[in-house]
């Protein structure tokens, strides 16, 4: 379905204070959305507010976390009263932590569950209804390379696979009025998450980035920026016959 001129570009992105979330919301505001970013704490938001109203799509930031239901539709609900029913939501937020199976308490369980795979469901349920008014949306869903497999980090993977599984329901669901679902799967970027593994590592993130890019057929990491391009094309009107895929960001094959 092509887009008319009436259609409200305002985008929700979650987990935008800063990384890969901040990145995207500022490349939405260069492409002309206005954008409402939701993280955890809003004065943590204040830089990329500025960034926002500096290229002109400066929308609310909102504190929520995203596990939290009624948190994360009072902030959609806020986003849309200031800036127009949001179209567009690219759902970020996310952690990682790792820990042995033995050793993983059913509070991390709960915890990266709640965060990575109930948020972007509150977040869509909050959000596709202004879609389905508008017959026009897009939805990306920030997934992991590690949905194949991540020793050490069996919740994390298990909420990657079931955002996979999600994101190609909704674009099933959401298909005809519409509305396109794709989700994201990084491999390594330069993000707080992969600083966090040099860190347990005890390595220097340096050192830790030159020795991934010693394996990486490319010969680099990826940036903040190989997103967000690919999330720019995702949520453009020319993306309108591209959904329930997983676009692999990645520096080769991905198993």
């Amino acid at each position: 379905m092509t887009p008319t001129t009436h259609v409200q570009r305002t985008a929700v992105v979650t987990g935008a204070a800063r990384g890969i979330g901040a990145a995207v919301a500022r490349r939405l505001a260069g492409d002309g959305l206005a954008v409402g970013v939701i993280d955890l704490d809003e004065t943590d938001c204040g830089d990329t507010v500025e960034a926002l109203t500096s290229a002109g799509g400066a929308a609310p930031a909102v504190a929520a976390d995203v596990s939290d239901e009624a948190a994360v539709t009072a902030a959609v609900v806020r986003i849309a009263a200031a800036s127009g029913p949001p179209t567009v939501l690219v759902c970020n937020a996310g952690i990682g932590p790792r820990a042995d199976l033995v050793d993983m308490t059913a509070q991390q369980w709960d915890t990266v569950l709640g965060i990575n795979l109930s948020g972007p469901f509150f977040a869509a349920r909050a959000v596709c209804p202004h879609m389905v008014t508008a017959s026009w949306g897009r939805i990306v869903i920030m997934s992991s390379s590690s949905a194949v497999g991540d020793a050490g980090r069996v919740d994390y993977t298990g909420a990657e696979v079931g955002l996979i599984g999600f994101t190609k329901s909704l674009a099933l669901q959401l298909g005809p009025h519409g509305v396109t679902a794709n989700a994201i799967a990084p491999d390594f970027v330069v993000s707080d998450m992969t600083r966090a593994s040099a860190r347990r590592l005890g390595l220097s993130f340096e050192e830790f980035r030159h020795r991934a890019e010693q394996s990486i057929p490319v010969g680099r990491v990826g940036l903040p920026d190989d997103i967000t391009h690919t999330d720019s094309f995702l949520v453009s009107p020319g993306a309108g016959f591209v959904s329930g895929q997983v676009i692999y960001v990645a520096d080769g094959p991905v198993d």
